[in-house]
């Protein structure tokens, strides 16, 4: 079957054109030039590294998908102690205080780093599936669809999950801004711990979305669907470099304004000027081709 895949993609006919006998009427035209997304980088991908790959992308998920959260709650010990010593509740002095907070900052980070760089070496035997064309041996196309089809129902209720938790991750905050404390010791530190509240919820629902999200991609990967169709993978070379800016731009604001309170604003402003980029780059690589 999968010599007669290559002849029938050689020549461009159907299958059932090289297995029938009776093609009478038919001729046979042999195209000037075969498919034009195929080139000399497209890697074929077995079977056996398919299924290897779908079992790394699952166990990977959790890790990940837990790194990406530590990144994101790192600063909730901090504000929890600027809380108080808002409060005049700290049993040492305010600047202990923020030096014990930036030091669990450093070490939740260092764990999610840990973390990424830990499961990206055992992940990157596949990372062409991520950069390259591919051509999949027979039948891995449809025990993608098959396994992506079983996990839609998951994939679909940690998505809405996921959004809640973001979307009411900010109730708490506003309920402690209506509620009009005035005192300026006690006030400053409920709005202190409403923002780390925030940053908790945000954190465990972007958690449940990658790790949902990293399943589902495995599966789209194989199938060069989604964000893997041959554009995007074209698209998706600067990525990393526009991140990499996102977070030294979170970190250096951070840091030199100690506002932990205020600079979380960075994630879903450079995650709504992605979309906008990633469009631009799709249009330019389109307009070249």
């Amino acid at each position: 079957m999968k010599k007669i895949l290559q002849l029938a993609e050689l020549f461009g006919v159907s299958t059932d054109y090289l297995l029938k006998d009776d093609m009478e009427n038919t001729e046979l035209t042999v195209p000037e030039t075969i498919d034009s997304e195929r080139d000399d980088t497209t890697v074929r991908v077995s079977m056996e590294e398919a299924s290897r790959f779908l079992e790394y992308n699952e166990r990977a998920a959790s890790p990940i998908s837990l790194g990406v959260m530590l990144c994101i709650i790192s600063s909730v010990p901090l504000l929890v102690l600027l809380g108080l010593a808002q409060a005049e509740k700290l049993p040492f002095s305010e600047y202990v205080g923020t030096l014990l907070g930036i030091i669990i900052i450093l070490i939740m980070v260092a764990c999610a780093v840990t973390i990424f760089i830990y499961v990206g070496a055992k992940g990157a035997p596949f990372k062409y599936l991520d950069e390259q064309n591919i051509d999949t041996d027979y039948g891995i196309s449809g025990m993608a669809k098959e396994a992506r089809a079983r996990y839609e129902g998951v994939h679909t209720r940690s998505i809405v999950i996921g959004v809640v938790l973001c979307i009411v991750s900010a109730i708490p905050l506003f309920f402690i801004m209506i509620t009009g404390y005035t005192s300026a010791k006690m006030g400053g530190a409920l709005v202190i711990y409403g923002v780390a509240a925030l940053l908790t919820l945000i954190g465990i629902g972007v958690k449940i979305l990658v790790k949902t999200s990293m399943i589902q991609n495995g599966y789209n990967k194989l199938l060069e669907e989604g964000d893997y169709t041959r554009l995007n993978k074209k698209a998706s070379k600067w990525d990393g470099i526009y991140w990499a800016i996102a977070v030294a731009i979170y970190l250096a604001w951070s840091f030199i304004t100690m506002e932990w309170q205020t600079t979380w604003i960075v994630w879903p402003i450079a995650g709504v000027v992605f979309a906008a980029y990633k469009e631009i780059i799709r249009m330019i690589i389109k307009t070249k081709a």
